[in-house]
């Protein structure tokens, strides 16, 4: 009679090891798949630091859609060039300019109105002297209408 409780007791604890060991190694398996879909979802898209310390996406400014790291902003900066502080208009990127894409809206982030086509933002772009170039939104063409 104690071997036979022995025996069932042995068994179920054997039971109980090989279902938590394949609950761990299922575990990993896919905390392992979802970094590696999410390393190269994010992979792709340009990224910076925000205010907080975190990491965010690169957007355009004009219609906010990530950009990927071989897109680049249509803009234009004007002289003089060696000046800490220049005047700067963008028009846009790959997304929104020269034509939108189904969906993507031109919008202002200072007056909120729709930027037409032949619109753009107008900036002043701050050379620093230590790290990055710093970029201001002062407006767009509709704001500046009036």
């Amino acid at each position: 009679m104690c071997s036979d409780f022995d025996n069932q007791t042995m068994e179920y604890f054997f039971l109980f090891v090989g279902s938590a060991i394949i609950i761990l190694a299922l575990s990993l398996f896919i905390k392992y798949r979802l970094a590696m879909e999410t390393k190269s979802v994010d992979s792709s898209f340009r990224t910076q630091k925000n205010e907080a310390g975190g990491i965010e996406f690169v957007r355009c400014p004009m219609c906010n859609t990530p950009l990927a790291k071989n897109e680049d902003m249509f803009s234009r900066i004007y002289r003089p060039m060696n000046t800490p502080d220049q005047r700067m208009t963008v028009h846009g990127c790959p997304h929104c300019y020269p034509r939108p894409e189904p969906s993507v809206k031109r919008i202002c982030p200072v007056c909120g109105k729709q930027v037409p086509l032949d619109g753009c933002l107008n900036a002043r772009l701050f050379n620093r002297t230590e790290g990055k170039k710093h970029v201001m939104i002062t407006g767009c063409t509709e704001c500046y209408k009036k």
